[in-house]
């Protein structure tokens, strides 16, 4: 199977031309009832032996960490030197398996690792630092957010060597940590209540990354370079930021049975949220908040008197939905799209139906 990027390689290293390589994506826009571009293609796996180098990878990874472990006393908090060997390692088999051969699990397990490993080093040498001494705790949160923006410099390096599509949203993910918990230790650890500080930050959070993951989104509209991935790994950041606080709000998370007003309301966000997953052609709102759906859906049956059936409705009713939803996904979204002012459609993702 030939990936975008291949046929990018093959034009830039002249083995086909530029004309050729847009007629075969023509020829296969035209087999295909589904544009490329609203099917959101990633590469994963290319054949068994991408999962054959990921568990080897796991397992060296593994007895790093465990030979870390060994030589760092014994403390409360994550062994440094496991950190350090475990990048250590990812870095380095990620010179062979993502520089040479260009394999997309293994790549991202490496880059996970790496990031991994450099922040609980630098979590774990905080803790040696720091001793028993814990009533701190401003200095802790300030040494942490240093700790999240060190990996957010970690992972900027390894994009500029090995340039996998996951990298800027692990280095994200970092940013967004340190600038809550810059914010956190100015407040005053002790005086900040989750419901009143962090789920408002992660709000905020999320809806920056989904922003930033839209700029990148809008320098690839039809989805041809390494951009749209970039892109796809942010949405797929942003979405559980996003999703969690909205639900949390609507008292989703107490675990406890909602009433029918907070389940219409939970039904209403996520077809809120639906028309702007189909607006920027991305999946990722959908399924973040699925789980919150399908327990407000069960309240609700559960309501209605079908205590027996509401795990069975549920399931059929959102199933149904979302199955409906993905066969009909581009003349569904074509419809959204044109609803939108002009200068917004000329910045979204297009597609062989918009185009038309």
């Amino acid at each position: 199977m030939y990936t975008e990027d291949d046929l990018r390689q093959a034009v830039a290293s002249g083995a086909i031309s530029a004309d050729a390589a847009e007629a075969l994506r023509q020829s296969v826009r035209t087999a295909h009832p589904t544009p490329s571009v609203d099917e959101e293609n990633f590469r994963l796996v290319n054949s068994f032996n991408d999962i054959f180098v990921t568990i080897a990878a796991v397992l060296l990874l593994v007895a790093m960490a465990g030979i870390g472990q060994a030589f760092t006393p014994r403390l409360d908090g994550p062994p440094p030197f496991s950190g350090m060997l475990i990048a250590a390692a990812a870095w380095g088999m990620a010179e062979y398996f993502t520089r040479q051969r260009r394999m997309a699990l293994p790549s991202i397990v490496l880059l996970l690792a790496f990031v991994g490993g450099v922040f609980e080093a630098l979590l774990g040498f905080i803790v040696m630092a720091m001793g028993d001494d814990s009533t701190n705790e401003r200095v802790a949160v300030t040494l942490v957010a240093l700790a999240a923006l060190v990996t957010a410099g970690a992972a900027w390096m390894h994009w500029r060597r090995f340039m996998v599509p996951i990298t800027i949203a692990a280095g994200t993910a970092a940013v967004a940590g340190t600038v809550v918990a810059l914010i956190v230790a100015a407040i005053g650890p002790n005086n900040i209540e989750p419901e009143q500080a962090l789920i408002p930050l992660v709000f905020i959070a999320g809806v920056s990354v989904f922003a930033f993951a839209m700029r990148w989104d809008m320098t690839d509209r039809e989805r041809q370079t390494r951009r749209s991935d970039v892109a796809f790994w942010l949405h797929l950041l942003a979405a559980p930021m996003i999703a969690h606080p909205l639900f949390h709000w609507l008292g989703v998370t107490e675990g406890d049975s909602i009433g029918m007003g907070a389940a219409f309301g939970v039904l209403l966000v996520y077809l809120a949220m639906g028309l702007v997953a189909l607006a920027v052609d991305r999946r990722a709102l959908l399924v973040s908040a699925l789980a919150y759906v399908l327990f407000a859906l069960g309240s609700l049956f559960e309501r209605f008197g079908a205590v027996e059936l509401n795990v069975a409705l549920t399931a059929l009713v959102i199933g149904s939905a979302l199955l409906t939803l993905s066969a009909f996904w581009t003349p569904i979204r074509m419809s959204v799209v044109r609803g939108l002012p002009t200068n917004l459609q000329s910045r979204l993702p297009v597609t062989a139906l918009l185009a038309a």
